[in-house]
């Protein structure tokens, strides 16, 4: 126990107090191992600036955890802007049989044999609402458990709660993901697996639902998939980061309050973030624009448009009709891989770099089937809708070697001037 929370215990057993405790966890992971022989070493102890490790690691793995929690630690302390008041105490398992019986609380022991972790946090907290709080963390010896407790010692300690179950595990989920400087998805391959083959589960669900703390790795998914496109696409990450500060402090603030107004475009983006997720995907440049109005093309002149190879789908400002011909231009080249030279908007043989387009129905908030356009030529939709071009390749793969820009125009066939290929196609 460190000086200052002794400091504060002693400060507050002078005022009336209320004792309380919260257990947070991680749900069982979808592969489990069983117990195994043992390997030899029992627990010891290794230590770090904000950390205390008991643990059955090897010197070189028990450093190297403590190395990866210290840069975790450091990423969320600034994300919340609060430091860490004190060591987070760990019990971090790899093997039971290493363990004397009576060496693990009976809560951790449970967790650890169901190949998960789970986090006890006991907070004392005054009259005037000043609080100290201690949190131990019981852990399996895998990837990001560790880390994902660690973020609940980390909000137990520092604020005296984790938030409500979505927020809580879905940023414990995050901190065992996130890289500095680094917008990216970066979970598990079974996390998007299963996101990506199951129905989705609405926003409702995830933030009204009554669930509870450790009750899957399923709900974990969804959890971690609606923080990380808050905290990451910039149409939400402003008010994201004050919210979440928000629930953690005690005030009275919540997920409809902050985003109710622009509930029918976050269902949206949730939608097509679970629709594309995938390792490497970026919904930072991906995020949608909903500040650029379509208006319907009229009289002889054309719709202009910068489209650029490191966006996902991106506005045209045309309105367009079912049944009406236009014409189209993109002159310009860009490239989709540092690797590769610069294309036109025809893009190369395989179809990478090239000018596709979709059409979004902003009533009903949907999209139709993405179709080829290329860099010039006539087209006819079969709907209704504002068109939406991007530079053709998998979503996973648009990222920051992405290069260049376009410039499109769009205009109705037979009036005006016809927009006229350079290279005479």
């Amino acid at each position: 126990m460190s000086r200052l929370f002794v400091g504060f215990l002693v400060l507050l057993m002078l005022v009336p107090q209320v004792v309380s405790a919260q257990t947070t966890g991680k749900g069982t992971k979808p592969a489990t191992n069983g117990k195994t022989a043992p390997t030899g070493g029992g627990p010891k102890d290794y230590a770090s600036k904000n950390f205390v490790l008991h643990t059955d690691l090897s010197e070189d793995e028990a450093k190297e955890l403590l190395t990866r929690l210290e840069n975790m630690l450091k990423l969320i302390s600034t994300y919340w802007g609060r430091p860490n008041r004190q060591v987070i105490e760990c019990y971090v398992v790899k093997n039971l049989s290493n363990w004397p019986d009576g060496s693990l609380d009976p809560r951790g022991l449970q967790s650890i044999q169901d190949q998960a972790g789970v986090t006890s946090t006991r907070k004392i907290q005054s009259s005037t609402g000043a609080f100290v709080a201690k949190s131990i963390v019981y852990a399996i010896a895998d990837r990001g458990t560790p880390q994902h407790e660690a973020v609940h010692a980390y909000c137990g300690q520092t604020f005296g709660t984790t938030g409500p179950t979505w927020y809580s595990e879905g940023m414990a989920e995050m901190g065992q993901y996130w890289k500095e400087n680094d917008a990216s998805v970066n979970c598990h391959e079974v996390v998007v697996d299963y996101i990506k083959s199951t129905e989705p589960k609405t926003l409702n669900a995830i933030v009204n639902g009554n669930e509870m703390t450790g009750d899957s790795w399923q709900n974990y998914a969804w959890r971690w998939a609606l923080c990380h496109l808050l905290a990451t696409n910039p149409n939400y990450s402003p008010k994201f980061r004050p919210l979440g500060i928000g629930m953690l402090s005690g005030q009275k603030v919540s997920f409809e309050s902050v985003y109710g107004p622009a509930a029918k475009e976050i269902s949206f983006e949730y939608l097509f973030f679970l629709q594309h997720v995938d390792i490497g995907f970026r919904a930072d440049l991906c995020a949608w624009d909903w500040k650029t109005k379509a208006k319907p093309l009229a009289g002889p002149n054309p719709q202009a448009s910068k489209i650029k190879a490191r966006g996902g789908w991106q506005p045209t400002g045309c309105a367009v009709k079912a049944g009406t011909t236009y014409e189209y231009l993109a002159e310009g080249k860009w490239k989709f891989s540092k690797d590769v030279d610069e294309v036109s908007a025809d893009g190369t043989e395989d179809g990478k770099g090239k000018l596709v387009g979709v059409l979004f129905d902003p009533d009903e908030y949907e999209l139709g089937q993405p179709f080829d356009l290329g860099a010039s030529g006539e087209w006819t939709p079969d709907a209704d809708g504002q068109l939406f071009v991007r530079c053709q390749e998998p979503w996973k793969d648009i990222n920051d070697e992405n290069a260049g820009t376009i410039s499109l125009k769009v205009k109705l066939k037979g009036k005006g001037t016809p927009l006229v290929n350079p290279r005479g196609r």
